[in-house]
Parts: structure tokens; C-alpha cells; sequence
């Protein structure tokens, strides 16, 4: 997995701290584990995780990452339509708004 610089280039200055746990730890740490999780697993649960809690401002960036880490279109869509049963309805359009245009923005 390529290396985080998220934290660091928004939050940095402001927040240095978290940027570092956010960078260094979080994905530094964490998301380098693929002998335990490999990063295709670990994309779909905290995209499952953000969708589930109402994180929408970080999901459009996980959805892109989620794809990056090999998480097909036809997978998001079977991902996005389980989880309404679970989590509400209207969390799942909200993420499928986000998904279509990440998974179709390059189709035309």
C-alpha cells in the first residue's frame, strides 16, 4: 500500500498529532498488516463501518481506496445493497450516490 500523506497534508499544520496517528499509525501501522487482513478486507469493513455510522465525508476517499485495493463495482453494489437491512435505507442511497460516481467516472 502506498504510504498515507493525508493527515499530514490537511491537518499538519493545524493538528500535527493526529496527522501522525493518522498517517504513521492508522495506515503507517494498521492497514500495513495484509498477512492478518489483506487492505481488499479491510476496505470493504470500514466501508461497511462508515456507511453503517453516517461517516459520508470520509466514505467518497475509502470508496476510492476500496477500488484502488481491487473491490469491484459488482462487489460495492452487492456491499451497498445488504446493508440498508442493517443500517437504514437512506444510508444506502446516500452511499450509493458516492459509489456510483467513483465506480462510473470512468465508463463514459
Amino acid at each position: 500500500m502506498k504510504k498515507q500523506t493525508a493527515g499530514h497534508d490537511l491537518l499538519g499544520e493545524f493538528a500535527p498529532q493526529f496527522a501522525h496517528l493518522n498517517d504513521e499509525i492508522l495506515f503507517g501501522e494498521v492497514w500495513s498488516r495484509e498477512q492478518q487482513l489483506p487492505a481488499h478486507q479491510r476496505s470493504m469493513i470500514t466501508i461497511a463501518a462508515l456507511i453503517s455510522a453516517d461517516n459520508f465525508e470520509q466514505l467518497s476517499a475509502h470508496l476510492n481506496l476500496g477500488k484502488q485495493n481491487g473491490i469491484s463495482k459488482a462487489e460495492i453494489v452487492e456491499i451497498i445493497t445488504h446493508l440498508p437491512f442493517y443500517v437504514g435505507w437512506p444510508k444506502a442511497w446516500s452511499a450509493f450516490n458516492l459509489a456510483k460516481e467513483i465506480y462510473c467516472s470512468n465508463e463514459k
